[in-house]
């Protein structure tokens, strides 16, 4: 019994065998899909790959502020002209983030490097000066910015509003 299933065990085991080639044969493992056996491997193919590479990243910064804009022109058809707390947040966030962004241009100008670095610096100046640019003229369209003459000067007649209305109980 014991022979029997030593040769049961021997079976199975040159049944599952791996033969790996011999090394000091040549390889007859086909390359994978891609490789290239001739493909240059210089320094200046590395460094241009290098160099296209940074300047994607730093477009991706530069336009970061771009992509923000229609997404604030919807918060401001969304907030209306009605002065009430969360209007006054939206707009005051659609205004600081800009003046924020600005504020930390030092740290994101080291990050733009290569050829293209002035045009994405000023990129990026732009769109947050448009931002707050939007961020502004929404604070005036509430009547938020002080823009009338009575606003600074005390003996200055308040303007009369046209129309006015209450919680539904007519006044006369």
């Amino acid at each position: 019994m014991s022979s029997k299933s030593h040769k049961n065990t021997n079976t199975l085991l040159q049944k599952w065998r791996i033969d790996f080639p011999d090394n000091s044969k040549k390889s007859t493992i086909e390359s994978p899909p891609g490789y290239l056996e001739n493909f240059p491997h210089t320094d200046d193919t590395a460094e241009a790959y290098d160099s296209t590479i940074v300047t994607k990243q730093g477009w991706g910064i530069a336009l970061g502020p771009w992509k923000q804009l229609p997404m604030n022109l919807f918060l401001m058809y969304m907030a209306g002209n009605s002065i009430s707390l969360f209007p006054i947040m939206m707009v005051g966030m659609m205004a600081y983030r800009p003046v924020q962004a600005l504020l930390g241009y030092r740290e994101v100008s080291s990050k733009l490097t290569g050829d293209q670095a002035a045009l994405q610096k000023f990129s990026y100046i732009l769109a947050n000066l448009l931002g707050l640019a939007m961020g502004m003229y929404k604070c005036h369209t509430m009547g938020l910015l002080p823009t009338a003459q009575s606003d600074w000067i005390e003996f200055m007649d308040q303007r009369q509003s046209l129309e006015f209305s209450s919680g539904g109980i007519a006044l006369s």
